[in-house]
């Protein structure tokens, strides 16, 4: 796969990224998104949410910071981007951790059609029906195949799916990428999945067309940013800093020579 034409694309078409998201880390998925070279915009009033959808090029979901009124929003700017047939891409944040995020999560992926379902290994296994729980929003470990659980979920519900960790795992009904991008350092930084799901968004709202592989580029560009700014980084705060700044400056070289996926 070459990974640098789906940034190239991103560069140029500038996707405009629709996001009702987490409130604790919104400033972030925001500037990941800028930082790549496209336009985020952050609009989770019932009173706009569709008009905004109706514009973007694709729709960030994020049950982060869950509240009923906040899903009934998110309901609203889903079914316009199907309308539009724009991407629309789920994090089902912290999923089998209560019995209210996974109602939400159901009544969401009920209610519209979901392009792109994303969440840690017991995230997507409780989507999946796994009797499987949360620590807050945090993995714990899951019994069993976590590409096969991938993949029968995305033929189950007609998307793909995505499954952040240590090797991250994109699959559809027909294709499966590993991607094994990325630094520890990552899991010390809040908001940092977050924005992963911005990333995908950002990408796939470049390439509507390939879903699974502008998934996969995108993680693959966002983690080969990270390993390249633990490089530079004292410890988390700096590191956020210089995961900004090594986004913005990704070079062709760079992604070429270290780009690390499987299919």
């Amino acid at each position: 796969m070459d990974v640098y034409s789906y940034l190239e694309m991103v560069r140029e078409k500038r996707p405009l990224v629709h996001h009702l998201t987490n409130w604790v880390t919104i400033y972030d998925c925001a500037q990941v998104v800028k930082s790549f070279g496209a336009s985020p915009v952050m609009a989770h009033a019932p009173e706009e949410a569709a008009d905004m959808a109706g514009m973007a090029a694709a729709l960030v979901l994020n049950i982060g910071t869950l509240t009923a009124d906040f899903i009934e929003s998110m309901k609203l700017a889903a079914l316009a981007a199907n309308r539009r047939g724009i991407p629309v891409v789920l994090d089902a944040c912290g999923a089998g951790a209560t019995p209210f995020r996974d109602e939400k999560c159901f009544e969401l992926l009920d209610a519209a059609r979901i392009s792109i379902i994303k969440g840690n290994g017991s995230e997507i296994a409780r989507i999946a029906g796994r009797d499987v729980r949360t620590r807050g929003v945090d993995a714990t470990d899951v019994g069993g195949d976590l590409p096969e659980i991938a993949a029968g979920l995305a033929r189950e519900r007609k998307c793909t799916v995505v499954i952040t960790g240590r090797e991250d795992i994109v699959a559809d009904a027909a294709t499966a990428y590993t991607v094994r991008n990325g630094t520890e350092m990552m899991a010390h930084v809040v908001g940092t999945g977050c924005m992963a799901t911005s990333v995908i968004g950002t990408f796939v709202g470049a390439s509507p067309h390939e879903l699974a592989a502008a998934s996969a580029a995108g993680l693959s560009c966002f983690e080969i940013a990270a390993e390249l700014a633990v490089k530079r980084s004292d410890g988390p705060a700096t590191f956020k800093q210089n995961l900004f700044d090594c986004i913005f400056q990704l070079t062709r070289d760079q992604v070429s020579s270290m780009q690390r996926i499987a299919q």
